[in-house]
């Protein structure tokens, strides 16, 4: 649409059925490449990807014309399918229902791409549990601890 100017930048984070940590050195890579082409190929722009092996976090700039719901649908679904298709975990795979989405501003481009793409060290020191959480307080979101992501011995 003419004379449409936007400037949405979101932080999204998802989590690994039961947060099992499945995601692998060997072949994470191929899965930030495979959710890189989702992501632009329905006209959005991906400016950092990460993953550590019991979740994923994308930076997006957002293309408005398709909402976060359908991106993330859209992300989740289609590279589960690949990586089942490519047989990279010995069981079914499957990402956990749900996702948190983080709006941020452009002055915090840099901090979140840096944020994520230090992932591994970061999760050195803190479980993704205490890191969700933590992101829930700092933008203020109300949430049910019940429906954060769980662990299969929830």
């Amino acid at each position: 649409m003419p004379n449409t100017y936007t400037q949405i930048y979101i932080h999204c984070v998802f989590a690994v059925k039961y947060r099992v940590a499945v995601i692998q050195p060997a072949w994470e890579e191929r899965l930030h490449k495979y959710v890189t082409g989702i992501v632009q190929n329905n006209g959005h722009k991906l400016l950092a990807i990460n993953s550590v092996p019991d979740h994923m976090h994308l930076f997006v700039g957002l293309n408005p014309s398709q909402s976060i719901s359908d991106m993330m649908r859209l992300a989740k679904g289609d590279s589960s399918e690949f990586v089942n298709r490519e047989g990279f975990t010995p069981a079914k795979f499957y990402w956990q229902d749900g996702y948190g989405a983080f709006s941020n501003s452009r002055s915090q481009i840099d901090k979140v791409a840096k944020y994520i793409m230090g992932q591994k060290e970061h999760h050195r020191k803190k479980t993704f549990r205490e890191e969700y959480i933590s992101m829930l307080k700092d933008y203020e979101i109300d949430y049910d601890d019940k429906y954060i992501f769980h662990d299969l011995l929830d």
